[in-house]
Protein backbone atom coordinates (compact mmCIF):
# COMPACT_ATOMS: atom_id res chain seq x y z
CA UNK A 1 0.00 0.00 0.00
CA UNK A 2 1.30 3.28 -1.10
CA UNK A 3 1.66 6.21 1.70
CA UNK A 4 -0.64 8.07 -0.08
CA UNK A 5 -3.09 5.23 0.18
CA UNK A 6 -2.62 4.97 3.81
CA UNK A 7 -2.84 8.40 4.48
CA UNK A 8 -5.72 8.35 2.40
CA UNK A 9 -7.34 5.83 4.28
CA UNK A 10 -6.34 7.07 7.62
CA UNK A 11 -8.01 10.34 6.86
CA UNK A 12 -11.12 8.83 5.79
CA UNK A 13 -11.64 6.78 9.09
CA UNK A 14 -10.88 9.57 10.61
CA UNK A 15 -13.64 11.69 9.52
CA UNK A 16 -15.81 8.87 9.94
CA UNK A 17 -15.10 8.53 13.50
CA UNK A 18 -15.42 12.29 14.21
CA UNK A 19 -18.91 12.07 12.45
CA UNK A 20 -20.19 9.15 14.08
CA UNK A 21 -18.79 10.57 17.53
CA UNK A 22 -20.90 13.88 16.57
CA UNK A 23 -24.02 11.98 15.45
CA UNK A 24 -23.88 9.87 18.88
CA UNK A 25 -23.89 13.16 20.56
CA UNK A 26 -26.52 14.53 19.12
CA UNK A 27 -28.67 11.14 18.90
CA UNK A 28 -28.10 11.42 22.85
CA UNK A 29 -29.70 14.83 23.16
CA UNK A 30 -30.24 15.68 25.86
CA UNK A 31 -27.79 14.88 28.09
CA UNK A 32 -28.30 17.53 31.18
CA UNK A 33 -31.08 19.85 31.46
CA UNK A 34 -32.84 22.13 28.88
CA UNK A 35 -33.23 25.94 30.08
CA UNK A 36 -36.22 27.64 28.68
CA UNK A 37 -35.64 31.35 29.29
CA UNK A 38 -38.88 33.54 29.71
CA UNK A 39 -38.67 37.33 29.03
CA UNK A 40 -41.30 38.40 31.25
CA UNK A 41 -42.33 38.56 35.36
CA UNK A 42 -44.04 35.36 36.82
CA UNK A 43 -48.39 35.77 36.51
CA UNK A 44 -48.40 37.39 32.71
CA UNK A 45 -49.32 35.56 29.69
CA UNK A 46 -45.92 34.60 28.36
CA UNK A 47 -45.39 33.26 31.81
CA UNK A 48 -48.77 30.84 31.45
CA UNK A 49 -48.06 29.74 28.43
CA UNK A 50 -44.23 29.17 28.71
CA UNK A 51 -44.24 27.17 31.71
CA UNK A 52 -47.49 25.24 30.59
CA UNK A 53 -44.93 23.73 27.65
CA UNK A 54 -42.45 23.06 29.61
CA UNK A 55 -43.80 21.15 32.23
CA UNK A 56 -45.43 19.21 29.53
CA UNK A 57 -42.58 18.54 27.27
CA UNK A 58 -40.99 17.57 30.64
CA UNK A 59 -43.62 15.23 31.45
CA UNK A 60 -43.98 13.61 27.95
CA UNK A 61 -39.76 12.99 27.72
CA UNK A 62 -38.61 13.12 30.93
CA UNK A 63 -36.26 15.42 30.10
CA UNK A 64 -35.36 18.02 32.99
CA UNK A 65 -36.25 21.50 32.26
CA UNK A 66 -35.43 24.54 34.04
CA UNK A 67 -38.18 27.68 33.86
CA UNK A 68 -36.35 31.15 34.27
CA UNK A 69 -37.71 34.19 34.30
CA UNK A 70 -34.94 36.83 32.81
CA UNK A 71 -37.02 40.18 32.58
CA UNK A 72 -36.26 43.93 31.56
CA UNK A 73 -36.04 46.06 28.87
CA UNK A 74 -39.36 45.30 27.07
CA UNK A 75 -38.01 40.97 27.10
CA UNK A 76 -35.05 41.90 25.51
CA UNK A 77 -32.62 41.17 27.86
CA UNK A 78 -33.89 37.33 27.50
CA UNK A 79 -33.68 37.13 24.27
CA UNK A 80 -30.13 38.98 24.21
CA UNK A 81 -28.91 36.29 27.00
CA UNK A 82 -29.84 33.29 24.69
CA UNK A 83 -28.32 34.67 21.44
CA UNK A 84 -25.02 34.87 23.47
CA UNK A 85 -25.38 31.05 25.11
CA UNK A 86 -23.71 28.44 23.38
CA UNK A 87 -25.54 26.32 20.15
CA UNK A 88 -25.91 23.50 21.64
CA UNK A 89 -29.80 23.35 22.90
CA UNK A 90 -28.98 23.70 26.45
CA UNK A 91 -30.28 27.38 26.38
CA UNK A 92 -33.55 28.15 24.21
CA UNK A 93 -36.01 31.32 24.88
CA UNK A 94 -39.90 32.12 24.15
CA UNK A 95 -39.70 34.34 21.58
CA UNK A 96 -42.83 36.65 20.79
CA UNK A 97 -43.83 39.60 18.86
CA UNK A 98 -42.38 41.90 21.25
CA UNK A 99 -39.39 40.91 21.89
CA UNK A 100 -38.60 39.02 18.26
CA UNK A 101 -40.26 41.41 16.19
CA UNK A 102 -40.49 44.93 17.69
CA UNK A 103 -37.22 45.11 19.78
CA UNK A 104 -34.83 45.10 17.01
CA UNK A 105 -36.42 48.01 15.21
CA UNK A 106 -36.68 50.01 18.51
CA UNK A 107 -33.84 49.88 20.30
CA UNK A 108 -30.59 51.27 19.08
CA UNK A 109 -28.37 48.84 21.30
CA UNK A 110 -28.90 45.43 20.82
CA UNK A 111 -26.67 43.17 19.84
CA UNK A 112 -28.72 40.55 18.75
CA UNK A 113 -30.84 40.22 15.10
CA UNK A 114 -34.25 38.17 15.07
CA UNK A 115 -33.44 36.64 11.94
CA UNK A 116 -29.85 36.19 11.91
CA UNK A 117 -29.04 35.05 15.42
CA UNK A 118 -31.58 32.63 16.15
CA UNK A 119 -32.60 28.77 14.22
CA UNK A 120 -36.30 29.13 15.27
CA UNK A 121 -37.65 25.95 16.41
CA UNK A 122 -41.56 25.98 16.74
CA UNK A 123 -44.16 28.31 16.76
CA UNK A 124 -45.89 27.43 20.29
CA UNK A 125 -48.94 29.77 20.30
CA UNK A 126 -51.18 32.87 19.16
CA UNK A 127 -53.35 34.97 20.83
CA UNK A 128 -55.12 38.44 20.62
CA UNK A 129 -54.09 41.76 22.53
CA UNK A 130 -56.48 43.00 25.04
CA UNK A 131 -57.03 45.53 27.28
CA UNK A 132 -58.44 45.49 30.46
CA UNK A 133 -59.70 47.70 33.26
CA UNK A 134 -60.34 47.55 36.82
CA UNK A 135 -63.87 46.39 37.90
CA UNK A 136 -64.40 50.04 39.75
CA UNK A 137 -63.42 51.34 36.43
CA UNK A 138 -65.48 53.65 34.72
CA UNK A 139 -63.80 52.76 31.60
CA UNK A 140 -65.57 49.29 30.36
CA UNK A 141 -66.19 49.80 26.24
CA UNK A 142 -63.54 50.95 23.60
CA UNK A 143 -65.74 54.57 23.78
CA UNK A 144 -64.71 54.97 27.26
CA UNK A 145 -61.01 54.66 26.21
CA UNK A 146 -61.65 57.56 23.70
CA UNK A 147 -63.66 59.27 26.16
CA UNK A 148 -61.03 59.29 28.68
CA UNK A 149 -58.24 60.59 26.47
CA UNK A 150 -60.00 63.18 25.61
CA UNK A 151 -60.39 64.38 29.53
CA UNK A 152 -57.29 67.29 30.81
CA UNK A 153 -55.82 64.06 32.32
CA UNK A 154 -55.79 61.66 29.47
CA UNK A 155 -55.48 58.41 29.43
CA UNK A 156 -53.07 56.14 31.16
CA UNK A 157 -52.18 53.03 29.73
CA UNK A 158 -49.74 50.49 31.00
CA UNK A 159 -47.89 47.74 29.25
CA UNK A 160 -45.44 44.92 30.34
CA UNK A 161 -42.72 47.16 29.25
CA UNK A 162 -41.36 50.18 26.83
CA UNK A 163 -41.32 48.36 23.12
CA UNK A 164 -43.42 45.60 23.72
CA UNK A 165 -46.76 45.02 21.40
CA UNK A 166 -48.53 47.18 23.93
CA UNK A 167 -46.54 49.79 23.66
CA UNK A 168 -46.45 50.36 20.01
CA UNK A 169 -50.46 49.40 19.52
CA UNK A 170 -50.91 52.46 22.18
CA UNK A 171 -49.29 54.74 19.87
CA UNK A 172 -50.99 53.57 16.87
CA UNK A 173 -54.36 53.60 19.00
CA UNK A 174 -53.49 57.55 19.84
CA UNK A 175 -52.71 58.45 16.63
CA UNK A 176 -56.00 57.23 15.20
CA UNK A 177 -58.22 58.36 17.60
CA UNK A 178 -56.35 62.09 18.26
CA UNK A 179 -56.35 61.65 22.32
CA UNK A 180 -54.24 62.19 25.08
CA UNK A 181 -52.47 59.00 25.56
CA UNK A 182 -49.63 58.36 28.53
CA UNK A 183 -47.95 55.53 28.22
CA UNK A 184 -46.43 53.60 31.66
CA UNK A 185 -44.05 50.78 31.08
CA UNK A 186 -43.80 48.30 33.65
CA UNK A 187 -40.97 44.80 33.67
CA UNK A 188 -44.03 42.59 33.23
CA UNK A 189 -47.46 41.95 33.40
CA UNK A 190 -48.23 41.04 37.20
CA UNK A 191 -46.87 44.69 38.27
CA UNK A 192 -48.35 46.24 35.53
CA UNK A 193 -51.82 44.71 36.14
CA UNK A 194 -51.42 45.12 39.88
CA UNK A 195 -51.48 48.88 39.27
CA UNK A 196 -54.26 48.72 37.49
CA UNK A 197 -56.01 47.04 39.65
CA UNK A 198 -55.09 49.35 42.21
CA UNK A 199 -56.13 52.71 40.74
CA UNK A 200 -53.23 54.31 39.74
CA UNK A 201 -53.24 53.26 35.77
CA UNK A 202 -56.55 53.66 33.84
CA UNK A 203 -55.79 50.30 31.56
CA UNK A 204 -53.38 47.42 30.51
CA UNK A 205 -53.03 45.85 27.48
CA UNK A 206 -51.44 42.45 27.27
CA UNK A 207 -51.85 39.35 26.11
CA UNK A 208 -55.66 38.07 26.26
CA UNK A 209 -54.24 35.24 28.45
CA UNK A 210 -53.02 37.36 31.01
CA UNK A 211 -56.81 38.70 31.99
CA UNK A 212 -59.00 36.15 31.25
CA UNK A 213 -58.25 35.24 35.32
CA UNK A 214 -59.19 38.17 36.29
CA UNK A 215 -62.13 38.78 34.27
CA UNK A 216 -63.17 35.37 35.18
CA UNK A 217 -63.24 36.49 38.47
CA UNK A 218 -65.05 39.90 38.02
CA UNK A 219 -61.56 42.06 39.13
CA UNK A 220 -61.06 43.54 35.62
CA UNK A 221 -63.25 44.27 33.08
CA UNK A 222 -62.43 43.08 29.66
CA UNK A 223 -62.72 46.39 27.31
CA UNK A 224 -61.24 45.09 24.01
CA UNK A 225 -59.29 43.05 21.94
CA UNK A 226 -56.94 44.46 19.18
CA UNK A 227 -57.27 42.24 16.11
CA UNK A 228 -59.68 42.47 13.55
CA UNK A 229 -62.29 39.72 14.51
CA UNK A 230 -63.20 39.14 18.02
CA UNK A 231 -61.72 35.91 19.67
CA UNK A 232 -63.27 32.89 18.90
CA UNK A 233 -63.25 31.63 22.85
CA UNK A 234 -64.88 34.98 24.35
CA UNK A 235 -66.88 36.52 21.69
CA UNK A 236 -68.30 39.05 23.84
CA UNK A 237 -65.50 41.07 24.13
CA UNK A 238 -65.58 43.57 21.31
CA UNK A 239 -62.66 44.94 18.97
CA UNK A 240 -61.17 47.99 18.32
CA UNK A 241 -61.58 48.04 14.57
CA UNK A 242 -65.50 47.55 14.79
CA UNK A 243 -65.68 50.05 17.39
CA UNK A 244 -63.73 53.53 17.40
CA UNK A 245 -60.49 52.50 15.46
CA UNK A 246 -61.54 51.20 12.41
CA UNK A 247 -58.21 49.25 10.91
CA UNK A 248 -56.50 48.23 13.95
CA UNK A 249 -55.29 44.61 13.90
CA UNK A 250 -52.65 43.58 16.05
CA UNK A 251 -52.07 39.89 17.58
CA UNK A 252 -49.39 38.15 19.76
CA UNK A 253 -47.24 35.31 18.87
CA UNK A 254 -44.91 32.86 20.60
CA UNK A 255 -41.96 30.69 19.59
CA UNK A 256 -39.39 28.56 21.06
CA UNK A 257 -35.74 30.13 19.54
CA UNK A 258 -32.06 28.44 19.89
CA UNK A 259 -29.15 30.04 19.47
CA UNK A 260 -27.89 30.20 15.87
CA UNK A 261 -25.47 27.04 14.71
CA UNK A 262 -27.68 24.90 17.11
CA UNK A 263 -26.88 21.65 15.37
CA UNK A 264 -30.40 20.82 12.86
CA UNK A 265 -30.43 17.30 14.29
CA UNK A 266 -31.05 19.03 18.17
CA UNK A 267 -33.49 21.50 16.44
CA UNK A 268 -35.51 18.56 15.18
CA UNK A 269 -35.88 16.32 18.28
CA UNK A 270 -36.92 19.42 19.76
CA UNK A 271 -39.73 20.55 17.37
CA UNK A 272 -40.62 16.80 17.26
CA UNK A 273 -40.81 16.50 21.36
CA UNK A 274 -42.64 20.70 21.05
CA UNK A 275 -45.42 19.27 18.56
CA UNK A 276 -46.39 16.09 20.43
CA UNK A 277 -46.52 18.61 23.82
CA UNK A 278 -48.71 21.10 21.60
CA UNK A 279 -51.30 18.33 20.42
CA UNK A 280 -51.91 17.37 23.49
CA UNK A 281 -55.51 17.36 24.32
CA UNK A 282 -55.02 18.99 28.01
CA UNK A 283 -52.61 21.29 26.80
CA UNK A 284 -54.84 22.43 23.80
CA UNK A 285 -57.77 22.77 26.17
CA UNK A 286 -55.78 24.66 29.09
CA UNK A 287 -54.29 27.11 25.91
CA UNK A 288 -57.78 27.92 24.47
CA UNK A 289 -59.30 28.39 28.05
CA UNK A 290 -56.80 31.26 28.44
CA UNK A 291 -57.87 33.07 24.54
CA UNK A 292 -54.62 31.36 23.31
CA UNK A 293 -54.82 28.81 20.13
CA UNK A 294 -52.04 26.11 20.36
CA UNK A 295 -49.15 26.22 17.80
CA UNK A 296 -47.11 23.10 15.86
CA UNK A 297 -45.73 22.78 12.66
CA UNK A 298 -42.11 22.88 10.98
CA UNK A 299 -39.41 24.74 12.19
CA UNK A 300 -38.57 25.43 8.50
CA UNK A 301 -42.62 27.15 8.07
CA UNK A 302 -41.97 28.75 11.41
CA UNK A 303 -38.31 29.94 10.26
CA UNK A 304 -40.03 31.74 6.48
CA UNK A 305 -42.94 33.04 8.93
CA UNK A 306 -40.27 35.02 11.16
CA UNK A 307 -38.69 36.13 8.22
CA UNK A 308 -41.94 37.48 6.76
CA UNK A 309 -43.59 39.00 9.69
CA UNK A 310 -40.03 40.63 11.00
CA UNK A 311 -40.09 42.83 7.38
CA UNK A 312 -43.43 44.13 8.49
CA UNK A 313 -43.40 45.07 11.95
CA UNK A 314 -39.96 46.58 10.67
CA UNK A 315 -42.68 49.15 8.43
CA UNK A 316 -44.97 49.70 11.69
CA UNK A 317 -42.23 50.97 13.68
CA UNK A 318 -40.18 53.15 11.28
CA UNK A 319 -43.63 54.60 10.80
CA UNK A 320 -44.57 55.21 14.56
CA UNK A 321 -41.00 57.08 14.78
CA UNK A 322 -40.50 55.44 17.95
CA UNK A 323 -37.07 54.54 19.32
CA UNK A 324 -35.48 53.41 22.55
CA UNK A 325 -32.06 53.05 23.94
CA UNK A 326 -32.37 51.24 27.36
Amino acid sequence: MSVMNYLGRTALATTLALATASFSAQAAYPEQPIKILIPFTPGGGTDFVSRMVGTKLSELTGWQVVLENRPGAGGNLAVEAASKAPADGYTVVMGQTDNMMLGPWLYTNLSYDSVKSFAPVIQVSVTPAAIGSAANSSIKTPQDLVAKGKTPGGLKWSTAGAGTLGHLVGEDFKKRTSINLLQVPYKGAAPAITDVMGGSVDVYIGTLTSLVPLMKSGRLNAVAVTTAKRSVDFPDIPTLDETVAKGMDFGIWMGMFAPVGTPPAVIAVLNKEMNRVLQSPDVIEKLKAGGVAAGGGTSQAFAEFVKTDYAKWGELVKGSGIKLTD
